[in-house]
């Protein structure tokens, strides 16, 4: 299924211990680029974020924030005893070696980890945290296969017009010669030049083989229907179609430095803007 890379996705839940929130803001990117903002405290997530990142997406830039709120009654102060023992005895052999020296409690307190917030259960709150991260990665994945599906629409409708204008051409072809030939006998009389009639022919037919497009108009087939085809896969086809873009540019530029008529250099002018249409919408898909 065609997926977009633009997507927004936020859930959040309430617990005694408190409340958590997930958001995920997805933008276009070349590859998988995520970007985490986690609490302090559950830091140690972010390996298991990844992988189960990596295992969903595969492009994009991802801003992903959590916020932990613990509950007002979980927010009270507790001295760490076992860490303020350990400075305090730190701090006697100090001053036993220069009884000058004076022991500050309120240094004591701002050492780190001296004070500390009644926490919730940490595993609990981890738990919770890394089923709520599934349920919005599955939200954002649900907002990104919608766009997608929308893109999807956008350049069908591209590629049918695209297929118009190929059929148009090949219409156009034998036209385009018949006139030029005609056009070479109006300006001969005009000059009154006998032209020889063998010769006339020779040089139609070396035009024609110069001028035959039929192979850039069969490779654009080609790439239309590859691209139709890409937009029905369940892989990440970005990249593909990407390239297939460039393809096609390639052959509508040959198109047009071949044509000889003004609706053949039309049909190219056209092309190329279509082509160049999907090639943007194109760049958000994964």
């Amino acid at each position: 299924m065609t997926a977009s890379m633009t997507a927004f996705a936020r859930r959040e839940t309430h617990q005694d211990w408190g409340s958590l929130s997930w958001e995920i803001r997805s933008v276009n990117q070349r590859y998988l680029e995520p970007a985490f903002r986690l609490p302090e405290t559950l830091r140690d997530l972010e390996p298991v974020l990844r992988n189960q990142l990596r295992q969903a997406l595969s492009r994009g830039k991802l801003d992903i924030t959590l916020r932990f709120y613990p509950a007002e009654d979980n927010a009270q102060l507790e001295v760490n005893t076992a860490l303020l023992e350990q400075l305090i005895t730190a701090a006697d052999q100090i001053y036993n070696r220069t009884p000058a020296a004076s022991l500050d409690p309120l240094r004591l307190l701002q050492w780190p980890g001296v004070m500390q917030s009644k926490q919730a259960d940490e595993e609990a709150v981890k738990e919770t945290a890394l089923e709520l991260f599934q349920q919005t990665l599955a939200d954002l994945k649900a907002h990104r296969e919608r766009e997608g599906t929308e893109l999807a629409k956008l350049i069908e409708e591209r590629l049918a017009k695209i297929s118009q204008h190929l059929v148009s051409a090949q219409n156009y072809l034998p036209e385009a010669l018949e006139a030029w030939r005609t056009n070479l006998l109006e300006r001969a009389q005009k000059l009154q030049v006998e032209l020889d009639p063998a010769r006339l022919e020779q040089e139609v037919v070396m035009l024609a083989q110069k001028q035959d497009v039929m192979e850039e108009l069969d490779r654009l087939t080609t790439h239309t229907k590859e691209v139709r085809r890409a937009l029905t896969s369940k892989q990440p086809i970005g990249r593909r179609l990407d390239f297939l873009m460039q393809e096609m540019n390639r052959e509508a530029n040959t198109l047009g430095s071949k044509a000889i008529s003004m609706e053949m250099t039309q049909v190219s002018v056209d092309l190329k803007v279509l082509i160049e249409q999907m090639r943007e919408q194109i760049q958000n898909i994964e």
